[in-house]
């Protein structure tokens, strides 16, 4: 047990001490993690909503993928999202590979289908009186929409906390396709992961107690956002 405890008062010098490599990764994290759940979540919130609440053909089928998808393992989207970026890839020519937006990317294809399922079963629960009364009112399909997800609003804001949570804490996809480049593409997960390897327990266990607080702070805000709804 000693090691642990040398290893909690390392972590905690680091952070009271603004250690700026610890923080610096903690940076890179947050930015990656806000853009991808804010795209995966503007892709796949509608897109829930069109399952929830329109009947088509192989809607049944549509709805099996995307909760299929759920389960789809992170080193498998990161080896295909690989090949794509690579310099033999259709998409090499973007020059993404090992930067931070193909993170981005892989955080995107492993949230969707979470932000998607989700919301299509939250918006499922909805009483659809709600929605043919709006639509009665002469309601436009925007405003409609914007009625059914006020009222499943408290679901929604948890939808958006798990796609976050997945992308914060993924750590396959994004060794892959970042490489785990100091300065530029290292994240928390994948940084835990090295200095663990190398045995800096210190360093590693200082980025997992600054992975814990950023979960922690999502989490206090979703529940002072419902708080304020119910009041």
């Amino acid at each position: 047990m000693d090691f642990l405890a040398d290893g909690l008062r390392r972590a905690w010098g680091l952070l009271v001490a603004g250690d700026s490599e610890v923080y610096g990764i903690a940076l890179l994290t947050l930015k990656v993690a806000v853009v991808a759940t804010a795209i995966s979540c503007a892709v796949g919130l509608p897109l829930g909503y069109f399952l929830a609440t329109r009947r088509f053909w192989g809607r049944r089928a549509a709805l099996t993928v995307v909760n299929t998808a759920l389960a789809f393992p992170t080193v498998v989207v990161g080896l295909l999202l690989y090949g794509l970026l690579s310099r033999r890839g259709p998409l090499g020519g973007l020059g993404w590979l090992y930067t931070w937006q193909a993170i981005v990317v892989g955080d995107v294809l492993l949230a969707l289908p979470i932000a998607a399922a989700l919301s299509a079963a939250a918006l499922h629960g909805v009483d659809p009186r709600i929605r043919r009364t709006a639509e009665t009112l002469g309601a436009g399909s925007w405003r409609t929409a914007w009625t059914v997800a006020r009222e499943a609003r408290f679901a929604l804001a948890a939808v958006i906390t798990a796609a976050f949570g997945q992308v914060v804490a993924e750590i396959g996809a994004a060794m892959m396709v970042g490489g785990n480049i100091r300065g530029s593409t290292r994240t928390l997960t994948t940084a835990v992961a090295l200095y663990t390897a190398q045995g800096d327990f210190g360093l590693a266990l200082a980025l997992g107690l600054v992975l814990l607080i950023l979960a922690l702070v999502v989490n206090i805000a979703l529940q002072v956002l419902q708080g304020r709804g119910h009041a």
